[in-house]
Parts: structure tokens; C-alpha cells; sequence
């Protein structure tokens, strides 16, 4: 790049669970082209060491492959057959989720007992416009009977506050699970490096690509997991019934959920599956 690299305090990093080494730092000047006026800016950029970026494809897959979205009436028609044929798998409708049986999570703390952090967590300010999305949101949990309301004579030791994100004017129910992620044991078990996956598809035909409607919503817990996973905002305190979004164990948990019963069909050679989304070739 012909700059001299400038020191970084940093010296690992992360993207998507592979780390990477920093060698330094350096000053690029950019231009981003605006209709009332270019922006200039100088971000300082770290330089790593033998990258592996899970978002980039490798150039002799990509040239590999000739796509077509456009399939014929009778293709279609075949298609939407599929779900017709085998309705209990599908989410067609309204119909309430279901749930996965003998796969249920267990979360381990690396402490005794729950640290303060986790425990003394009172619901965070809301806008009245916040609290009506949050209001929103925990009346259809309650409708699925993913939440319960907790009684005023039980006792909660870990309770963790709710926010609202917006984005685009969309609002999205959070859970600011940090502090227990942080006192809880992380799953090891790998997960797919996307690119790997993705060779596999090289001289596929056809490409269907499949999504876990509301993937981690359709785990349980063992009920020794139950006391941690405590929600609170305006409307009081709320105990979750399935596995919320959010928790540090969740993804390595679901892709052994997903590895081992589509172990067979994976073998085979024409199913590839990354945490809740599947592609079948």
C-alpha cells in the first residue's frame, strides 16, 4: 500500500469466531461522494495478518456459477406443492410455533452465584413510544406463551432489562443479555465458515434455500436455566418459556441441534445447514 504501518494496542481480533492478527495501523484517506458536498474522512485502519473473512467467496467458485431465478409454471407449481404435501413442516399460516423435542439448552455460569451485575438490573427508561413497542411485543410473547408473568411472591435473583431498537422506523425487541453472556460458559462446537459451505453449491442444479422460522424461539431449556433467563421492563417481570434471541450459547447449540438431525441428509451430499438456515441442492 506503500504507507508505514503505525502501532495498534490491539493485537487479536476476532470475525466470526476466527482470530486474526494485527500487524498496525494506518491512516487512509476516503471520499464519499454527496449530493450537497463530498465527505472527507481519515479513518485509521487496522492491518491483519492471513485474513480469513467469513463474507468473502472465493473468486473460482463464484465464476463457477451461471444463476437463474426464473423457473417455468410447472416448476412453480411443483414447488408450492412441496408445503401442501407436508404441512406439519411447514409455516404456511398462523399456526402457532412449534417446538423441538430432546434438544432443550442448558446454560452453565462460570461463578457460583450470579454476580451483582446480573442481578440488580432495573427496567431502563422508555419514551412513550418505546413502551407502546414494548407493550406490543410482550402481548404477542404472552399470546405464543413464550413468556410468563411472574407472580409477586416468587422469588427472582437475575433479571435482565428489555430495550427497543429502531431501524428504518422497524422497532425489535432486545434482550441486554451482556452481563450473563459474560459469567456464561461459552459452547466451543464449531460453526460452518460460510465460503466452505458454499464451495459444495459449485455444480448444484437447483438451489432451495430454507429458514427456521423463528429458529432459537423453537428451543426449550432445562428448568435448572429457567431462573436466569428473567426479563424486566415497565410492565413488570417476565420468565421466558422458549430460548430468546440473544443468548451467548445459542448459535454452537442450534448448529448441533441442526448437525445432528440432518446428519444423514448432510452425508449425502445434497444439504448444507448454517445455524437456522438450510440450503438443499
Amino acid at each position: 500500500m506503500g504507507k508505514k504501518l503505525l502501532p495498534t494496542k490491539a493485537k487479536i481480533f476476532k470475525n466470526a469466531g476466527v482470530k486474526m492478527a494485527s500487524i498496525g495501523t494506518i491512516i487512509k484517506e476516503l471520499m464519499i461522494p454527496h449530493r450537497k458536498g463530498d465527505i472527507r474522512l481519515n479513518p485509521e485502519l487496522i492491518v491483519v495478518e492471513d485474513a480469513h473473512i467469513q463474507g468473502f467467496l472465493r473468486e473460482q467458485t463464484i465464476r463457477g456459477w451461471n444463476f437463474s431465478f426464473n423457473l417455468t409454471s410447472k416448476q412453480k407449481l411443483s414447488l408450492l406443492e412441496i408445503p401442501r404435501k407436508n404441512r406439519p413442516y411447514f409455516a404456511i399460516g398462523e399456526e402457532p410455533l412449534g417446538k423441538i423435542r430432546g434438544h432443550d439448552i442448558e446454560l452453565y455460569l462460570d461463578v457460583e452465584r450470579p454476580y451483582p451485575p446480573m442481578r440488580r438490573r432495573p427496567p431502563y427508561p422508555a419514551s412513550l413510544e418505546t413502551r407502546k413497542a414494548i407493550e406490543k411485543y410482550f402481548n404477542e410473547l404472552l399470546d405464543m406463551n413464550f413468556i410468563r408473568k411472574m407472580g409477586h411472591n416468587e422469588i427472582v435473583e437475575v433479571k435482565t432489562p428489555v430495550l427497543i431498537t429502531w431501524h428504518d422506523g422497524k422497532s425489535r425487541l432486545c434482550g441486554h443479555f451482556r452481563a450473563l453472556n459474560n459469567y456464561t460458559k461459552a459452547d466451543r462446537y464449531p460453526i460452518p465458515r460460510i465460503p466452505h459451505a458454499l464451495d459444495k453449491l459449485e455444480k448444484a442444479k437447483y438451489i432451495t434455500e430454507m429458514d427456521c422460522m423463528k429458529g432459537f424461539h423453537q428451543n426449550g431449556f432445562k428448568p435448572s436455566s429457567m431462573n436466569l433467563l428473567r426479563i424486566i421492563c415497565h410492565m413488570g417481570i417476565y420468565e421466558y418459556t422458549r430460548m430468546p434471541f440473544g443468548i451467548k450459547a445459542e448459535p454452537a447449540h442450534f448448529q448441533i441441534m441442526m448437525d445432528t438431525i440432518f446428519q444423514e441428509e448432510t452425508l449425502e451430499g445434497w444439504m448444507v445447514v448454517y445455524i437456522d438456515d438450510i440450503i438443499v441442492y
